[in-house]
């Protein structure tokens, strides 16, 4: 496989390589390295924080009732920063993940079968059935999505009851999850949300449901009638194939292109609605010629995960204050575990803005360089550049305090010529005045070169 195709590869599954996995993988055919990709994120590691204290005084409340208003915002606070705790070990595990795959998979769902909560409890178990059925079966995926606490609490399955049927989750369902706008009627959103009444969770999370608060009556729902409830409401979406193609081209545009290709989608759609298996989806995709088409190298801009995570896997970095971290990525526009609403968030180009694009230029030389980029030119003398560096440092340093590892940035460039590095840094061909620019720089440090690689608009591109 070509060397060009294994980093696009890896750039859309995972977060980029480096040039001594891409040197061996590049002896390997294309179904070899798909194959090996596959069966290396079969296993399921969960993501876990230690909540033991919240679990116990959950179980405690099923036994003793609700607590004390002093216990109540002890426990809150001890979940918000479980939760921090949670994004970090999250950003970790894409950084250097065993199932690599699983997890770009997991971050992909994350944004599809969208959901928050304040209850780390909640959000970590619904973390990890995302993570569990990333690569499986999309119907007992929707059906244990629907099931999940954080779910019932965040789009109202909670409060709807034969009495009074919520719609929300009902409406989400078909609108966000599975079918797409224009796909269904109102009338199939109410008799929908009757098949969800009954369904809640306990003090821990587990599903309940409520045989007194279900609607036991006949429904109605995309031209069929029956006594139905929530799992065979999903099984009845499902045989539309409407819910392969929309479901196809949302991994189209994450993984191959925001432009999308009807004829693609429907070579994809009908794989998928054979038997719904991710699996199998992503395999073919990967597997496809079209998959590493011209058009499609370096054509995505990151998101500011994909973006933080490729900087972190060029270059290990620890942040000191880990909060950071976390203000980082509210800054690019895209906390973990936080979503902007039930759409999520749009992706594309929505993730540049004026604002965004200027932090995300200075980000590399911010973390990596005290801030400060070199622009030295040929022959030129560095006078100055440690005084510039401690300014930048000064003004700059407490915002992101990091520790980098340009040992192991070394170890793994230690074969690559410094004016080779760009074809390992960068995903598209760079426009002719960042060529002109480059052309001008003092190529002497491998470690300066990188960062103003990393400083171009083409290192925004995947």
């Amino acid at each position: 496989m070509i060397q060009k195709h294994v980093q696009h590869l890896y750039n859309r599954l995972g977060f980029g390589i480096l040039p001594k996995q891409l040197k061996e993988l590049s002896k390997k055919s294309k179904e070899e390295i798909v194959d090996n990709l596959l069966d290396n994120s079969k296993k399921i590691t969960p993501l876990e924080v230690d909540i033991s204290e919240l679990k116990a005084a959950f179980k405690n409340m099923i036994m003793m009732g609700n607590p004390d208003k002093d216990t109540r915002q002890k426990l809150q606070k001890i979940s918000r920063q479980k939760q921090l705790d949670l994004n970090i070990a999250w950003v970790e595990r894409l950084t250097n993940p065993t199932e690599l795959l699983r997890e770009k998979m997991t971050l992909f769902w994350a944004n599809h079968f969208v959901c928050r909560d304040n209850n780390i409890v909640f959000i970590q178990n619904f973390n990890n059935t995302l993570r569990k059925h990333a690569l499986g079966d999309f119907r007992n995926f929707v059906k244990a999505v629907s099931k999940e606490a954080a779910m019932t609490k965040y789009l109202n399955t909670k409060q709807n009851k034969k009495q009074k049927p919520n719609e929300n989750f009902a409406r989400e369902l078909m609108e966000l999850f599975t079918l797409g706008v224009g796909n269904y009627t109102e009338n199939d959103i109410k008799e929908s949300a009757r098949a969800f009444t009954g369904y809640g969770h306990n003090f821990v999370g587990e599903f309940v449901f409520k045989q007194r608060q279900h609607d036991d009556g006949v429904k109605r729902f995309l031209g069929q009638s029956g006594n139905f409830k929530g799992d065979d409401i999903v099984d009845i979406i499902l045989e539309q194939k409407q819910c392969a193609k929309y479901i196809c081209e949302k991994i189209y545009a994450y993984f191959v292109n925001d432009v999308l290709n009807n004829h693609h989608i429907s070579e994809m759609a009908e794989v998928f609605y054979k038997d719904y298996n991710i699996e199998n989806l992503m395999r073919h995709i990967f597997m496809s010629d079209w998959f590493y088409n011209k058009e499609h190298i370096g054509s995505k801009i990151k998101s500011p995960i994909e973006f933080i995570v490729g900087i972190k896997t060029l270059v290990p970095i620890q942040f000191k204050n880990a909060k950071q971290q976390i203000y980082l990525q509210g800054l690019l526009g895209q906390t973990l575990l936080n979503p902007p609403n039930v759409a999520g968030w749009k992706g594309g180009k929505s993730w540049i803005d004026s604002n965004t694009i200027a932090l995300r230029l200075k980000l590399p030389s911010l973390l990596l360089n005290s801030a400060y980029i070199s622009k030295a030119r040929k022959g030129e003398l560095d006078v100055g550049i440690e005084k510039k560096k401690q300014f930048y440092k000064k003004n700059y340093g407490k915002r992101f305090n990091v520790v980098c590892d340009w040992e192991y940035f070394k170890k793994q460039f230690d074969e690559v010529e410094v004016n080779d590095l760009q074809s390992y840094v960068l995903a598209c061909p760079i426009s002719s005045n960042a060529k002109a620019y480059l052309n001008t720089l003092n190529k002497i440090s491998k470690q300066e070169y990188c960062i103003q690689l990393m400083s171009l608009p083409e290192y925004q591109m995947c």
